[in-house]
């Protein structure tokens, strides 16, 4: 009987954001298929836990695949994690989760944190129905053509972002949108954790102001 193949959320951020069964369930899998092992061994040194780690990330996910199957083709079971939040929402783990599940391989998700969620949880947007983009296209025409086809998006928007690219992605959003309500949360349940509140051309005017540095999830108000 094959094994099982966990896909494990793990903190965006406060260590201490890990469930107790995300946290059991590290120390009893085989192996822990990991996208970057320095960071994920954080986590395990934190809770005094000692697993092989398998590298595994994009874009070179499918030279691990056969490893990881070889693994749970023998009875053993497997943990996914991706270095923050839920693997597969913007982070490695579809190609090895599609693979598993053709091989009949039983896949297991172990819930637990999600910057998208965090963010729409305490943004103030409307929560009953959201679009989440993911990762927006880093070049202006692929930017523009993404906006314009959610033009008419009754949902709130939510996307992933570096920081550096906010002031060139609310001009984008005031150019196609309007200007629309929009939330920035930076550095999710970190020290420096902040939630920028306004429309895109107030916060386009806030941020062009200050030097901002880590991680953003933007929301937008739908139509």
């Amino acid at each position: 009987m094959a094994g099982r193949l966990y896909i494990i959320a793990t903190p965006i951020g406060n260590l201490e954001d890990i469930t107790l069964r995300a946290l059991r369930l590290l120390g009893e899998v085989a192996a822990i298929a990991c996208e970057d092992t320095r960071q994920t061994v954080k986590i395990l040194n934190r809770y005094g836990i000692k697993k092989p780690l398998l590298s595994y990330f994009q874009p070179r996910e499918g030279q691990r695949i056969p490893e990881i199957l070889g693994i749970l083709e023998e009875g053993r079971d497997v943990a996914l994690v991706s270095d923050a939040g839920t693997p597969g929402i913007s982070d490695p783990g579809f190609p090895l989760i599609r693979e598993a599940l053709k091989k009949g391989v039983q896949v297991v998700p172990v819930p637990g944190p999600a910057a998208v969620t965090a963010a729409l949880s305490a943004a103030g947007l409307p929560t009953h129905r959201f679009l989440f983009a993911g990762f927006p296209p880093p070049k202006p025409a692929g930017l523009r053509k993404l906006l314009l086809g959610l033009a008419a998006e009754e949902a709130t928007l939510v996307f992933y972002l570096p920081t550096r690219r906010l002031a060139e992605f609310l001009a984008a959003v005031i150019e196609t949108l309007g200007d629309r309500r929009v939330v920035v949360a930076r550095e999710l349940t970190k020290v420096h954790e902040e939630f920028l509140r306004g429309t895109a051309s107030e916060l386009a005017a806030t941020i062009g102001a200050r030097t901002i540095k880590g991680e953003a999830t933007v929301l937008i108000e739908g139509l």
